[in-house]
């Protein structure tokens, strides 16, 4: 304000001065004027002026009132400033929130979100009610609403604490006692593994399994003659299998690994001798089948060595034992040779405290609900144990061995079953026991929220993507129309619009086609996981696109059906049943089922079910071929045809067939005869070694002597999609 009162005061003195200077220049003019005339004019000398003291009483009167006048509109502005502030409302806001939930906030209608961003570079008609807003844009409307901004949910997430349950730490070595070792048997499929080892624990496993192949992962307790035991897990040797494989070799001390000696190293023996190699677990090589007359010991060793397996015979550190899985020779010698291995591993575990392990198999039982196959590796299990594996937790009810008989304790290096999961966990989780129910719930509840966390991150990014994206788009829209007048961009909008024709019922028959929605269910997750494996190789959605709606373990159910029936799939399923009711009610509803006890028949059946959603191919079958020897034309009232003489090399012409005309190997004319004749009789039929004149439907071709005519048919044949599951 003063600075404001000095600039008025500093104009009104200078305008004062200039008066001032003006009325003494004219007093001096008058003085020498009246000199000159002042006996001609006397009334000149009453000229007035101006005095100063009458100046100097003006511009205080009018500073006085300016001061006034100033210091009254800087208090009002003042008050105006202080209510302002006072009514400044306070709006909690979040990273990632959207229009609506901004608007509810702010207590407006969405439109003034709209309206606030408006001169903005976001795109405003890609914004939708459930549309996320970046944080420059939360601040811009509040800032254009004259709010105030205060972060909410960011702060709370920032101390939410972690409840996760974890491992102990390492056991004092004087508390450690010595344990069982836990052996992986792995190998290529059909090489015998689970054939040896139905003859180390004399059960019939390989009898109940389809085609001799293990179809999930199994755990067993097998005692020697000499009072040993020893844990073993058999792997599917199926290529479907390979997690189940990697998760054996995490859990596992030693890996014994099945060669068929007529068969050599595959495919699934070098990536066995991976996963060993990752999980770091020492190898005994057992070389199968050594009964039979093409076997070849020696050569798979020397195979081996291309694996960096080297044998004790070739100076390496790997024992390896000439087996026949099916007469039972020297099944002992490889159990030594793994008992040897073990004690030189000296292996211990503390059976004190909370137990721990790993989930090996996982599986739904009508009767028992969720249960689960699992190897100690920490602790002693015993019933009443509350465990938390993944986002499951358990009481354990009850536990069964290999046999199916109840069991009270569990003890390191042990398989056990587990009855008592609420949900069922996932093949491969770590077994965490914790002190009470409560604090299970908890764990679980913190697992759940940190995979919520994690998947918003995940639709965030890809929102900002999206949202990146559309931003371009309606920049290269703008650019597009940009320098058009206004009637001229509304007349190539309104064209654009009409090509986007609805699509028509047939249009959307055929779409649909080309997908094919699935519900995959098996016995235990293993099998799920593999199924889903082979899935994820699928790369033919050019051709038509697999859909997989859902997922699960167990029987098939009427909510399967349901589910179904609402997208028009498939379900199939693998080592799993579907009652009489269920399977009425699918075929009421037109849903097929499909039941396989062999992973490849399923993939099998699930490629044919691709191959027939696909349009059929055309091809050629040629039925007669003829050489042109000579060219004329003939008369047909005013106008010429061209005729071409031929004679059949190959086969027979057939007048109602399709033709076509090759020259230098390549196709001239393709269509159908107009006339065909032997001499001057018209026929249907020409055979070989005949001759022959005919004429085409397109007058227009000419012939010339040395030209091809082909007679074929057109077949539709079923495609076979490219997906090749590698297997």
């Amino acid at each position: 304000m003063n600075q404001k009162i000095l600039k008025v005061e500093n104009l009104l003195r200078f305008h004062t001065i200039c008066r001032q200077l003006h009325s003494l220049g004219q007093r001096k003019t008058l003085s020498q004027w009246r000199h000159v005339f002042s006996s001609a004019y006397p009334v000149w000398t009453a000229q007035p002026y101006t005095r100063p003291w009458q100046t100097d009483a003006l511009v205080g009167a009018a500073l006085s009132q300016y001061r006034l006048l100033v210091t009254k509109k800087e208090e009002r502005s003042r008050k105006s400033q202080s209510s302002s502030t006072k009514s400044k409302k306070e709006v909690e806001v979040w990273i990632g929130m959207t229009v609506e939930e901004l608007a509810r906030a702010m207590e407006k209608d969405i439109d003034c979100i709209y309206e606030a961003l408006m001169n903005t570079t976001i795109d405003i008609d890609s914004l939708e009610a459930d549309s996320h807003l970046d944080e420059v844009w939360i601040k811009e409307v509040i800032k254009k609403a004259g709010m105030k901004l205060k972060w909410s949910k960011l702060k709370q997430d920032k101390v939410r604490e972690n409840k996760d349950a974890v491992r102990r730490p390492q056991a004092d070595p004087a508390l450690l006692t010595p344990r069982s070792p836990v052996v992986t048997i792995m190998g290529h499929v059909d090489h015998g593994k689970t054939t040896l080892l139905d003859k180390l624990r004399k059960t019939q496993v390989a009898a109940m399994e389809a085609g001799g192949i293990t179809q999930h992962i199994g755990a067993f307790l097998v005692s020697l003659p000499s009072g040993e035991k020893i844990t073993f897990l058999d792997t599917p040797g199926h290529a479907a299998f390979s997690a189940m494989r990697a998760r054996g070799a995490q859990v596992t001390d030693i890996v014994i690994l099945v060669v068929a000696a007529d068969d050599g190293v595959m495919k699934q023996t070098v990536e066995s001798i991976q996963h060993a190699k990752d999980a770091q677990v020492p190898i005994v090589l057992a070389i199968n089948k050594c009964d039979k007359a093409e076997a070849d010991p020696e050569k798979v060793k020397k195979e081996l060595l291309a694996y960096d397996v080297v044998c004790e015979d070739y100076g390496g550190d790997v024992q390896a034992v000439h087996v026949s899985a099916l007469t039972g020779d020297n099944l002992m010698a490889l159990a030594e040779a793994t008992i040897t291995l073990a004690e030189m591993l000296e292996l211990k575990a503390d059976p004190t405290g909370p137990v721990e392990g790993t989930v090996i198999e996982s599986f739904t039982d009508k009767g028992r609900g969720p249960v689960t196959t699992a190897i100690i590796q920490r602790g002693t299990l015993r019933k009443g144990s509350i465990l938390v594996a993944g986002k499951s937790w358990a009481k354990v009810r009850l536990m069964f061995d290999e046999n199916g008989k109840t069991i009270n304790e569990a003890c390191p290096s042990m398989p056990v079953g587990i009855i008592g999961w609420r949900d069922l966990p996932s093949a491969g989780d770590e077994i965490l026991e914790v002190e009470s129910e409560p604090r299970a719930r908890e764990v679980v509840d913190w697992r759940k929220y940190e995979q919520e966390q994690e998947k918003n991150k995940e639709d965030l990014k890809m929102i900002e993507e999206k949202r990146k994206e559309h931003q371009e788009a309606h920049r290269k829209a703008r650019e597009k129309y940009g320098t058009l007048h206004w009637k001229e961009r509304s007349f190539i909008k309104y064209q654009e619009k009409k090509k986007q024709k609805p699509i028509k019922p047939k249009e959307k028959v055929e779409r649909d086609s080309n997908v094919l929605p699935i519900i995959i269910k098996g016995d235990v997750d293993g099998s799920v996981e593999a199924i889903l494996n082979i899935m994820d190789t699928y790369d033919a959605s050019h051709e038509c696109e697999l859909e997989l709606v859902h997922f699960g373990v167990g029987d098939i159910s009427e909510n399967d059906v349901n589910l179904a029936e609402t997208f028009h799939g498939v379900i199939y399923g693998f080592n799993v049943n579907a009652g009489n009711v269920i399977q009425q009610s699918a075929a009421k509803k037109g849903v097929q089922i499909k039941l396989h006890k062999i992973i490849y028949r399923l993939i099998e059946d699930l490629q044919g079910e691709l191959s027939s959603r696909l349009p059929c191919t055309l091809e050629e079958h040629v039925i007669g071929e003829a050489s042109i020897l000579a060219t004329f034309s003939v008369t047909e009232g005013k106008k010429k045809v061209p005729v071409a003489g031929c004679r059949v090399q190959k086969g027979q012409l057939e007048k109602p067939k399709k033709f076509k005309l090759i020259r230098n190997g390549h196709i001239i004319w393709k269509g159908s005869l107009t006339s065909l004749k032997h001499h001057k009789d018209d026929i249907s039929i020409i055979k070989t070694g005949m001759d022959c004149g005919l004429s085409l439907d397109d007058e227009k071709i000419e012939f010339k002597v040395g030209d091809e005519i082909v007679c074929y048919e057109e077949k539709e044949v079923l495609a076979k999609t490219s997906w090749d599951p590698g297997f």
